[in-house]
Parts: structure tokens; C-alpha cells; sequence
């Protein structure tokens, strides 16, 4: 539940893009940036050290900008930037795209942007909506998805469109809209936050829009513009493509996007569009945005300090759970790992059991992202007295090593070892070695397959080791050009 999560799927499907696709968004200002926001750190850095150098840059430059300890950043920074054709090498010199390198520094300057980042309207909106209202609106969207996906029943279903796509996606399966049933990815997608969550369906989009012969490169333009729109802002239609266009009522049904009416001429971006290409969301989760509507409208009858504590979990060292919410999306999540057992007007008790935790699992869902959404909806106590904890730890040895842990270790451990009474047989793809010529020949092969971390397991009284199946050719490649030195 990170947002690097939502950041490396987008990455992969970029980078799986032909050359000439990915070149074609670069000449989009708007999709420069995103695309630059996606960028690992070091990744980042090295495009802005390039951006405004006209002089050459030497590829054995990149090696004297980074210490010795960040050696692995910079092989990932630099694979993403050529995955992404972003850079090119000839003869030593790196060589930035010039498509995106003209594009991104027009973004910095502010010059020959074009309409890539929308064109406000130039006229009063006479049924003008504030922010609250598209908050309000984008949360109950996005919220009926997430309802219907764990079977609550909803006065109104979400469009076909979103029901084929959650099927398509394989979050869902089933025949008709009346019998789709949650699948155990789509468990899986419930307890992501927004970001990932709302990424993994546009991806979806982009692959059907693909095979209705829809041009992804407009698709994604007009996503990655909706990224870098000011919310509470109404922009105009008419400087869309027809594609666009026609996509603005797909985006309507994810809450992404408010039109009064389907004719308007006018759109306004929500914060879900807003913060698609963000570091941070402001809406945390699907559920904590359906509890920030309760809380306006619960503030009379129950006060203050409860508003406070909506949404949020407590834990105990007896598993005992205590959830203060009346939110049905946020007790169906904690229905897939909790047993339940009483619900009160604004606040719902359970037991954390080895039969609700083994029932997640086999639902798909693992220890990890248990742990993970009782951290995230972890009551403001419980985050306070972890930080007093490090703290006092911190005073005492300000060398230690002690991470933050809102949730209390026996409680996080023995989640984890239930998972692991599932997992005692693991399988593995890859390749055996065995029937070395020497002794010699095993220990030179063993020891670089273990030093290039693709060996999973190894038995020297027996001579042999198995690597994964990605470090198959590596071995092999290395043994090519070992072994033959020394026949010579």
C-alpha cells in the first residue's frame, strides 16, 4: 500500500510502449512532466543535471555524481531512463530525447506549452461547484465501485462500462452484471490505496481502448493532463480531441471527472484526477474519504473527539479489534480478516483468529498487506505511543537501527508465522546445475551465482545448485567465458 506500488505499473506499461508511441507523448508538455514525477529519485536528478547542459555529457559522469553505496540506484535509475528511451548513449556521451527535452523544458519555462495543460473557461459557470462538493462527489463514485465489488446493495449499480472492466481486469468474474462475484485479485485490489487502485483500472482502460483501435497515445495525454489540473477549476471541452471527448464520460463513471451534463461544455477535475501523477493522495484509502463525508454529517450527534476517531482501528495485544466506522466498505474490508462479531451505531468490535487470517490468505491476500491496512488505519493513540516508543529508544541509543512499528510486534509476528504454517512448500522456477568436471569448476560457478544473488539453493557435498530462471543465462554466459579461458 505505497505509492511506489501505482508508480512501477505505470512504469512497466510505459516502458513496454514501441519507441516511436513513446516519443509521439513526449511532444505533450503535460505527459513530459508526469512522466518526469514517475522518474525514480536519481532519475530525476540526472534529467535535471542534463536539462538546461548544453554541453556533452559523459557517461562515466553519472559514475562521479554518485557514492560507491548507490551503485544499485544508479543501474535502476539508468535502466528506467533508457526502458523509457528518455536516454541514449554514442560513443560515451549521454544524450537526453531531444522530443522530451525540448517538451519538459518548455514545462520549466513556462513557454510553448500549448493547451497541454487544459484551457480554464473564459465564462462563469452559473452552476459553479466548490471543492467539497467534488470531493463529496468523487468519494461516493469511487465508493460505489468498491461497494458493489463486496456485494453491498446499492440504490444505483455503476455504469456497464465499469462492470466490463472490472471483468476484463479479472478483479471480478462472472456472466452478467447480476452474478459477478469478487475475485482473489480483487480482494487483493481492496486493500490498495487509491492510487494504485484507480491505476490499475485506467491500465485496464488503456489495454481495451487499444483493442477498440483507440490511440493510446491520446488516451494517456489526456490522463496525465487530468494529473497536473487545479482542482475546483472548471475547464473547457472544446479544445479536446474526439477521443477525449468520449472519454470524459468513461472518467464521470470512476469519479474522476464532474460534468453537470453530459452536453456541458465545461469539466472540473476532482482530486482523484489531481493527485493521479502525486507523490501524496489526500484521500488516504476509498473508506477514510466516505468517512471524511460522515464526518460533516455526524458532527452534531456524536462530537468532536469521536469525529476524530472515525475510520481508524484499535488493536490489542488479545486481538481484540475495535473499528470506529459505520462505513459498510470499511467493515467488508475488515470482514476479509476479521471475525466480526458486534457493530454498534459508529463503531464495530471483532477477534483477529488463526481461522480469519488462514480464511484471507486463501482468499489471496497476505500477511504483509494485513499488517500494512491496520497500520494505515491505525488509531492516532496507537501512532503516538510507537513514536514516544522510538523515541525513547532513539534517546537512549541515538545509533539504533529500531524502525517505527505502529503495530505491536507479537500481534504483526504472529500474523506472519500463520501465513507461513501455509507456505512450508514453495516452488521455483529455474534450472539445476550438476555433473561439474572438477572441484574447482563448481565453486568458481557456485560462488558467482551466489554473488550475483540468483541462486536459491546449493548442496556442496553433492555438487549442485539450482538458480532462478532469470540467472540461467548469466551463469551460463559467465561459464562461456571462464571455462573457455582456461581450455585456451
Amino acid at each position: 500500500m505505497t505509492t511506489n506500488l501505482f508508480k512501477s505499473t505505470v512504469n512497466e506499461y510505459l516502458e513496454g510502449l514501441p519507441e516511436s508511441v513513446q516519443t509521439r507523448l513526449y511532444h505533450s508538455p503535460a505527459t513530459s512532466l508526469s512522466i518526469f514525477r514517475l522518474l525514480p529519485a536519481l532519475a530525476k536528478f540526472y534529467v535535471m543535471s542534463m536539462i538546461f547542459n548544453e554541453k556533452p555529457v559523459q557517461v562515466s559522469d553519472f559514475d562521479r555524481w554518485v557514492n560507491p553505496n548507490g551503485r544499485i540506484e544508479q543501474v535502476e535509475a539508468i535502466r528506467a531512463l533508457k526502458s523509457l528511451h528518455l536516454l541514449k548513449e554514442h560513443n560515451g556521451v549521454a544524450v537526453l530525447n531531444p522530443v522530451f527535452r525540448k517538451s519538459f523544458r518548455n514545462v520549466l519555462t513556462g513557454t510553448d506549452i500549448g493547451n497541454s495543460f487544459g484551457v480554464l473557461c473564459d465564462t462563469d459557470d452559473a452552476h459553479k461547484v466548490d471543492v467539497a462538493f467534488l470531493d463529496n462527489y468523487a468519494a461516493s463514485k469511487w465508493e460505489s465501485i468498491l461497494h458493489f465489488m463486496v456485494g453491498t446493495e446499492l440504490q444505483e449499480s455503476p455504469s456497464p462500462t465499469v462492470l466490463e472492466l472490472l471483468r476484463h481486469s479479472g478483479l471480478m468474474e462472472g456472466k452478467t452484471a447480476k452474478n459477478l462475484s469478487i475475485t482473489n485479485q480483487g480482494f487483493q485490489f481492496l486493500l490498495q490505496d487509491v492510487n494504485a487502485q484507480l491505476w490499475t483500472l485506467l491500465l485496464q482502460y488503456l489495454i481495451k481502448a487499444e483493442e477498440l483501435q483507440m490511440d493510446p497515445v491520446d488516451v494517456l495525454n489526456f490522463i496525465f493532463m487530468l494529473g497536473s489540473l487545479e482542482l475546483g477549476k472548471d475547464y473547457s471541452v472544446s479544445v479536446l480531441t474526439e477521443t477525449q471527448v468520449s472519454l470524459l464520460k468513461d472518467l464521470k463513471d470512476y469519479g474522476l471527472i464532474y460534468q453537470r451534463k453530459s452536453t456541458s461544455r465545461r469539466f472540473y477535475p476532482t482530486r482523484l484526477a489531481t493527485t493521479l501523477t502525486s507523490d501524496v493522495t489526500t484521500l488516504r484509502s476509498a473508506s477514510a474519504a466516505m468517512n471524511k463525508v460522515i464526518e460533516h454529517t455526524k458532527e452534531g450527534a456524536y462530537g468532536e473527539d469521536n469525529i476524530e476517531n472515525a475510520g481508524t482501528i484499535i488493536i490489542e495485544t488479545n486481538f481484540k479489534l475495535y473499528a470506529y466506522t459505520n462505513s459498510p466498505l470499511q467493515i467488508a474490508v475488515l470482514n476479509l480478516f476479521v471475525h466480526l462479531k458486534q457493530r454498534f451505531s459508529n463503531l464495530v468490535t471483532g477477534q483477529i483468529t488463526r481461522e480469519s487470517i488462514r480464511k484471507a490468505l486463501q482468499n489471496g491476500i497476505t500477511a504483509d498487506q494485513i499488517i500494512s491496512y491496520l497500520e494505515t488505519h491505525a488509531h492516532p493513540q496507537l501512532l503516538r505511543a510507537a513514536e514516544d516508543q522510538l523515541e525513547k529508544k532513539t534517546d537512549y541509543d541515538s545509533n539504533t537501527k529500531e524502525q517505527l512499528h505502529i503495530l505491536q510486534p507479537t500481534i504483526a509476528d504472529q500474523i506472519k508465522l500463520w501465513q507461513l504454517e501455509m507456505d512450508r512448500i514453495l516452488s521455483f522456477d529455474g534450472y539445476l546445475f550438476t555433473d561439474f568436471s572438477s572441484e574447482q569448476e563448481y565453486q568458481l560457478l557456485q560462488k558467482y551465482a551466489e554473488e550475483i544473488g540468483v541462486m536459491l539453493w546449493c548442496d556442496h557435498n553433492k555438487k549442485k545448485f539450482f538458480v532462478t530462471k532469470e540467472g540461467n543465462a548469466q551463469v551460463i554466459a559467465y561459464a562461456n567465458r571462464k571455462l573457455r579461458k582456461k581450455a585456451t
